[in-house]
């Protein structure tokens, strides 16, 4: 299996274009030592050239420049993707699809919730269908009992978890969530027999996700702040981490505690918000992250199991 992590930033990406935040402006007048980061999306391939895109971001047309084998040029028009999976409906997960409308139609996997929040209160399915037909809906089941498969894909088994996290702010269940509306991915190479845990938007760890991301031999999960109330700190929101649906860093019960008690032989974070201090490289937090082996992912990493 072979991961390649498009972008590794949260909503807005790093430096976030209307931020003037230690880290941003750190950023800017070159004091922070960080590298830029574009909003979070992961490609997944069992042969390294039929590519499934795990959630379309904002950034995606300078996410497949970045990655040449998104552009294999087997014909006058082409493209390494060959199937597209969303986690839910955020916007920051899913406006890229409005980029690819010259490559469509497309086939796109996602749980009956997120096609419905993407059919009305953030009609892409509807608004896309004016492109070759638009998007082909694939159901996914937020059910662990039915694993499927993906046909450009046939080594890979995926297992959609339901995730404990909030619905976007056009979603008729924000701040009161249903199992569907925001998924993990448990996804297993039969074929090497490794397996990923894949969840950027990890809110509320229950003993469901727990275990599967026992069984990973690799965690990619939610890095988005390090302190739950990190935005009010720093006057840029008004809401905490468990508010929007992410599990802080630090803390009692956090997710440097939560990945300490998991054996993966790989820890890696992803979805990083533009005010969390591990950001700078040289920060005590992103020391501390070490210490425990716990890696911070960058726009370009490859993971190879």
């Amino acid at each position: 299996m072979h991961i390649r992590i498009l972008g590794s930033g949260a909503g807005g990406g790093f430096p976030q274009w209307n931020c003037n935040c230690s880290n941003c402006s750190g950023f800017r007048d070159g004091s922070l030592n960080a590298s830029a980061r574009t909003q979070s999306s992961i490609a997944i391939s069992d042969d390294g050239e039929h590519w499934i895109l795990f959630n379309a971001s904002p950034d995606i047309r300078a996410q497949l420049a970045d990655f040449p084998a998104m552009q294999p040029a087997r014909a006058l028009r082409d493209t390494g993707i060959s199937a597209i999976v969303l986690m839910d409906s955020q916007v920051d997960h899913t406006t890229g699809l409005l980029s690819l409308r010259e490559g469509l139609p497309l086939d796109v996997w996602c749980t009956p919730q997120v096609r419905d929040d993407l059919s009305s209160g953030f009609p892409l399915f509807e608004m896309l269908k004016h492109w070759n037909g638009g998007l082909n809906w694939c159901e996914v089941h937020a059910s662990e009992q039915d694993p499927f498969t993906i046909p450009c894909a046939p080594s890979l088994e995926l297992t959609a978890i339901p995730l404990l996290s909030n619905a976007p702010p056009y979603s008729p269940r924000r701040d009161n969530p249903h199992p569907g509306d925001n998924i993990g991915l448990f996804i297993r190479d039969r074929v090497a027999n490794k397996s990923l845990l894949y969840a950027p938007g990890l809110g509320q760890p229950d003993e469901r996700i727990r275990a599967w991301m026992q069984q990973a031999d690799v965690l990619l999960v939610d890095g988005t702040v390090w302190h739950d109330d990190e935005m009010i700190r720093q006057e840029v929101g008004t809401r905490t981490g468990q508010q929007m649906g992410h599990l802080a860093q630090s803390g009692e019960g956090g997710m440097i505690e939560l990945l300490d008690s998991l054996p993966a032989s790989r820890k890696i974070l992803i979805h990083i918000n533009n005010t969390n201090p591990i950001l700078n490289e040289d920060s005590p937090e992103r020391a501390k992250l070490a210490a425990h082996g716990i890696e911070v992912s960058w726009d370009g990493m490859q993971i190879d199991l």
